[in-house]
């Protein structure tokens, strides 16, 4: 196999990239659902996020004040889905999915005369000379603002949720929303607060796809990046600081099919890799609990990437349809999942108690 085509340290840096607006919705999915909310109109809140950011920035000229745009406009998508499900007390996922659809249509009908256009640059934090130090200089200098912040972001949830009273009240509504109205905390207003935190996080992800990593406006553009996100809360466990680790898990996958694609490379051996890279994440995230189970996971992960190696070494011509390599950042998606959902005790030990449950103020 011929990795020659392959930039390792360019790869890492398309990957970082790739994967914010993958960390960016996650975490804030990962407040609205510790408060007990199930919003699964992601989707819908990141692609207004993103029409609404690319004509705010086109119209106006800065790029900040579509980031802003793009936060208001989903944060307010994100109470209507509030209202209708704390309020009014409608089922959280007939309502989420009401809210993508809603989304994806009135983002085709907004975003119908800015196709074609290019928005303006949102430019680097770091002076251009910091860059190109070696090494060092491409992996730490060389991001726009949008990706420092992205991950400032997962550090000041995980500060907010375990260090603040905030909060401990936050988690104290997601685990019993019952008990926490009885000691007199206002579990609605709570929960609106978190959903609204929660679609401007979406709403910023959704302006980066179409202001940064893809800087034009077209129908569809987020392409389910909305589902794995909520994928990547289960794969973290509701814990802020994994929510990094499978953006960038599934964000790699993304940007290496992409560059399969393109060096037409031997699928069979990125297979490999990606299998072995798989079998590492589920060790670095099960270490602390391993059991014998786990263990027989781990190990048949790694004994197909090394089946798919040996396959890769003796069948070097095999080749991928494109159409099949654009499917697997979503396989992969799926295949996670599974194997994560095998350990259904730790699922439930690590979900908020009342996620997805209604809450009535007269009970």
């Amino acid at each position: 196999m011929d990795f020659s085509a392959l930039d390792p340290l360019a790869l890492i840096v398309s990957l970082i990239i790739a994967a914010t607006p993958l960390v960016l919705a996650a975490t804030g999915e990962l407040v609205v659902e510790k408060s007990g909310v199930l919003n699964l109109g992601v989707e819908g809140m990141m692609i207004m996020g993103a029409v609404i950011g690319f004509i705010v920035s086109v119209e106006i000229g800065n790029p900040v004040l579509g980031f802003a745009g793009a936060a208001l406009a989903s944060a307010a998508l994100a109470l209507i889905f509030g209202f209708l499900t704390q309020v009014l007390l409608s089922n959280q996922v007939a309502t989420g999915l009401a809210l993508t659809l809603f989304g994806l249509g009135l983002a085709a009908l907004l975003g119908q005369s800015y196709t074609g256009i290019r928005p303006p640059s949102t430019g680097d934090v770091f002076p251009e000379a910091l860059s190109t130090v070696p090494v060092i200089g491409p992996l730490l200098f060389s991001y726009d603002w949008v990706v420092y912040f992205a991950l400032i972001m997962v550090g000041a949830v995980w500060w907010f949720l375990n260090k603040t009273r905030g909060g401990l009240i936050l988690r104290a509504v997601g685990e019993g929303h019952d008990a926490a109205h009885a000691l007199g905390y206002r579990v609605v207003a709570i929960r609106m607060a978190a959903i609204a935190f929660g679609g401007a996080l979406a709403g910023m992800g959704g302006a980066y796809l179409s202001l940064v990593r893809v800087p034009q406006w077209s129908e569809g553009m987020t392409a389910g990046i909305g589902w794995i996100a909520l994928a990547i809360v289960v794969f973290a466990s509701w814990k802020p600081g994994r929510v990094i680790l499978g953006a960038w898990l599934f964000g790699g996958v993304t940007i290496l099919q992409l560059n399969i694609q393109a060096a037409n490379l031997n699928i069979l051996g990125i297979l490999a890799l990606a299998l072995a890279g798989v079998a590492v994440v589920m060790l670095l995230v099960q270490i602390r609990s391993l059991t014998r189970h786990k263990v027989i996971q781990i190990v048949m992960v790694f004994s197909f990437a090394l089946l798919a190696l040996v396959l890769a070494l003796s069948w070097p011509d095999f080749r991928l349809d494109s159409a099949y390599l654009s499917m697997t950042p979503y396989l992969t998606t799926i295949i996670v999942l599974v194997a994560l959902s095998g350990d259904k005790t730790r699922r439930a030990l690590n979900a908020p108690a009342s996620l997805g449950r209604v809450f009535h103020a007269s009970a």
